[in-house]
Formats: structure tokens, sequence, C-alpha cells
């Protein structure tokens, strides 16, 4: 048998005390710094001794980090509504989304793959030739930079490519490592 109704009626008109949302702090471990003249973290101690750092060369700086050009991925989504473009247009997605190429005062990273894992570096000292072809009516273009071991890195649809390129044989002249042809 149901309850009366008065009973049922009480009770969905009774009020409810608000919840209780205590916040608690809670006590965040101290973080020792290291003696003065010794790296402060094993971070920074890491990225010293892989730049350079550590022999008193100064603080790396970014010149440019950034991924593919957009224009590069709009215009191969426009042609990929062909058949005959659409590998070229997942091909460009795929770049659009994966490749993240950074610049900096002391060397050159390539990242890719989905999870960012593949990641390649070298440094300007290793640079022999830098080589650049404009794409689009040069909005965007490639980068082909030669190692000293005569692999090539071919870094396409690069924004700012012809800025990039300057620095990086700025760069690899200032290390004395550039070819002059």
């Amino acid at each position: 048998m149901p309850p009366p109704p008065s009973t049922a009626v009480s009770s969905i008109l009774r009020p409810t005390p608000p919840p209780d949302f205590s916040f608690r702090t809670i006590p965040l471990p101290q973080i020792r710094r290291a003696a003065a003249g010794a790296a402060s973290s094993r971070l920074v101690l890491a990225r010293a001794d892989s730049s350079g750092a550590a022999r008193g060369e100064g603080a790396e700086t970014v010149f440019f980090d950034g991924g593919a050009h957009y224009g590069d991925l709009a215009a191969n989504l426009l042609l990929g509504l062909t058949l005959l473009w659409l590998p070229l247009t997942l091909a460009a997605v795929s770049r659009a989304f994966i490749l993240r190429y950074r610049f900096t005062s002391r060397r050159v990273t390539v990242v890719s793959g989905l999870s960012g894992a593949d990641r390649t570096d070298f440094p300007y000292s290793s640079v022999t030739s830098v080589v650049v072809v404009p794409r689009f009516i040069g909005e965007w273009g490639d980068i082909i930079i030669t190692l000293r071991d005569g692999t090539k890195v071919d870094l396409r649809s690069v924004p700012r490519f012809r800025e990039v390129a300057d620095y990086c044989r700025s760069m690899a002249a200032a290390e004395g490592s550039l070819v002059t042809q």
C-alpha cells in the first residue's frame, strides 16, 4: 500500500541543505633549490647538458616554433575534392596535424608522430647547406637541409620559409659548418 499523500508531498517539498563544498588545502612538497652555481632541477641540468648551456654559452632562444602552413592544408583540401588529388590531401592533413618544426639558437628540431615521440634534433654545426623551394606563389615553402654525414632533411610547407632558412644559414655560418657554393 502506498504511503499517504501528505508524507510523499512533504518529502518532495522539504528544502534540502546545500551540499558542503569545503576545500581543504593540501600542503605541497617543498622544492629544494640547489646550491649556487648548480642547476636548480634535473630537467634544467639535462637540458643544459644537451644544449651546451653547461659550457656557459647562454640560454637557448626559440626563433621559430610551428607546424606546416595552413594554406597548404586549405589548398590541398580544396584540390582533394577531385579523386586524383586525394592522396596528396591526406599527406597535407597529416603534415598539418602531426609535424612541428622548431629552430632555436642551438639546434633544429623536427617533432612528428601522433604522440610526438618521434623527434629529430641536429645542431647547426652539422649543417652543410640549406636550400629553399617556394610553393604557392611563395606563401610557404620547403627547406632542404643537408647534414655533414650526407643526410638530407626535408622540411615541408614551412611558413616564413625564407626567414627561417636565412636564420638557419646564419647560425650554421656562425658555427663554421656552412659550405659556400
